[in-house]
């Protein structure tokens, strides 16, 4: 009897070497994914995990005042980030004040995503009326100017956490209900959807149960890109004195205390603000590893479908 090697011949070695599969697309766009996740994962925690633990650390008080110790530099008499022009320590009030603007980006990103994630889906799955009334909504949002929409909100309700964090909230949801609607009108088509139909299950049924499911995941990594976004326009209304007033410090109120002392004191403007740019390329880096990572790796629908600005109608 003959082999298998007998019949085809001699295995002749593949053309294709180690070196020329490292050349490849496919595998630099797997490193570049990879290193993206591990840099923004460590940029992000790196902010995030004194933030969440401020209140264990051995840090003063970031409300004590010692006018003797008014604008100390950087890593003079155990102030690590030096002390601001009340002689408070400015580590402890960067720290403090980011529990603030995390806990509203946190909470905004939350309320946008179910948000988005409801009036997306409806829109996607139901068409006619509601898919006309969601879209003209989303068109109208999106042709304001965000900036002052969210100022004439605060100045009309005041600038509470609450206030602030559903204003955020009603900013961002739009991407998320584009990116839904997108996702769900590809789901709606597909041969599962028209089996559920034929066993007799009602449209919301399928769309809690078989739909839903199916989009969520890549809902929740838009949610996670748009924690930056959140991040950056809550510091920016604290910097341009809309944000939660006094005693919270926030981290667009640091810079904004801070912004006099420019010239002289560069560490009450720089350091805070290279925290909040740590925090927010940290997210974005993570965002962009995860949506960039190959097939086979989780997450094929968002990572092939998902860009903010280009998922819609």
């Amino acid at each position: 009897m003959t082999t298998v090697a007998e019949r085809t011949g001699p295995v002749r070695p593949s053309a294709v070497t180690a070196k020329d599969i490292a050349r490849a697309g496919a595998t630099r766009r797997a490193r570049d994914s990879r290193l993206k996740i591990w840099v923004g994962a460590i940029c992000a925690l790196a902010v995030i995990l004194p933030v969440a633990f401020a209140r264990v650390l051995p840090l003063p008080s970031p409300d004590a005042t010692d006018l003797g110790k008014r604008r100390l530099p950087p890593l003079t008499e155990g102030h690590l980030f030096g002390t601001d022009q009340l002689g408070r320590d400015l580590l402890a009030r960067v720290l403090y004040g980011g529990q603030v603007s995390l806990t509203i980006g946190v909470l905004a990103i939350v309320v946008s995503g179910l948000i988005g994630l409801l009036l997306g889906s409806l829109a996607g799955y139901l068409g006619g009326w509601v898919d006309t009334a969601v879209s003209r909504l989303l068109e109208a949002q999106l042709s304001l100017p965000l900036l002052m929409m969210l100022l004439l909100v605060v100045a009309l309700f005041g600038p509470s956490i609450p206030v602030i964090t559903f204003v955020i909230a009603i900013a961002q949801w739009p991407e998320i209900a584009r990116l839904t609607r997108s996702l769900v009108l590809v789901e709606r088509e597909k041969p599962y959807i028209a089996a559920a139909r034929v066993l007799g299950l009602g449209k919301f049924a399928i769309l809690l149960r078989h739909v839903l499911p199916n989009v969520i995941k890549a809902a929740s990594l838009v949610v996670l890109l748009l924690l930056a976004q959140a991040v950056l326009l809550e510091s920016a209304l604290g910097y341009l004195g809309a944000g939660p007033q006094r005693p919270f410090a926030t981290w667009g109120r640091i810079i904004a205390d801070g912004q006099d002392y420019i010239t002289t004191s560069w560490w009450l403007v720089t350091l805070p603000g290279l925290v909040i740019v740590l925090m927010v390329v940290g997210v974005n880096l993570l965002g962009d590893g995860l949506r960039d990572r190959p097939a086979g790796s989780g997450a094929r629908g968002f990572l092939m479908r998902f860009r903010p600005n280009r998922t819609g109608a």
